[in-house]
């Protein structure tokens, strides 16, 4: 007689589940990691801190290529929402919204909306522009990237991926694990968090034996 396997149990299947619709995810969206959790508020009130955006490579249908805002100095929402990091950058990668295109050599500020640019283009250092690319800025900021000396002018091999989605507050758990990890180091975090999984098992094992008894 041959025995089968037991089925798997209901926590068991829902991990695998969980684990299939994220590797799927994965090769749909084409980028990785495919969530990014906002740690400040620059791109407020569209993205808030402590959002969770999910992001898809930026050669990923049906959005085509990167589009900025409609009119240079438009409202904010309508350009793409970029995540980008430039070379010597420190820290997470950048998330703002694209304005608009440049071509290298090309001074922008004629372009951009003056509001949104401290100086002429000779007092800026990211004028004119080094190479074709995009001018970028946060919902919240007062400037452009390129003006305020955030950012240079974001060259496209720069780009990780664009916004797709975002789901509010579901990145604080991120956040608050990346805080811990900076304080107590990777090494705490993990022994802590074995601790209160070895703590809760034991607990669970005592409640169940005196549950037994009653």
């Amino acid at each position: 007689m041959v025995s089968r396997p037991a089925p798997p149990t209901g926590f068991a299947l829902a991990a695998l589940v969980t684990v299939m619709c994220f590797v799927i995810g994965v090769a749909v969206l084409g980028a990785w990691p495919p969530f990014v959790a906002v740690e400040s508020g620059s791109m407020e009130p569209a993205i808030e801190r402590g959002d969770l955006v999910v992001v898809t490579a930026i050669d990923r249908g049906p959005w085509g290529g990167i589009d900025g805002s409609s009119t240079p100095g438009s409202e904010s929402g309508s350009g793409d929402i970029i995540v980008f990091s430039p070379p010597g950058h420190e820290g997470p990668p950048i998330l703002h919204r694209v304005a608009f295109a440049v071509e290298s050599g090309e001074d922008w500020t004629e372009r951009g909306d003056g509001d949104l640019i401290d100086g002429e283009c000779e007092t800026l250092r990211y004028c004119p522009a080094p190479h074709d690319g995009y001018i970028t800025y946060g919902d919240a900021n007062g400037e452009y990237d390129q003006s305020a000396g955030l950012a240079p002018v974001v060259h496209p091999d720069w780009i990780d991926a664009r916004a797709a989605v975002t789901v509010p507050h579901l990145g604080w758990p991120r956040l608050g694990f990346d805080a811990a990890v900076a304080h107590f180091g990777t090494v705490g975090v993990v022994a802590v968090g074995t601790f209160i999984a070895f703590s809760g098992g034991v607990l669970g094992v005592l409640l169940g034996r005196v549950y037994d008894r009653l």
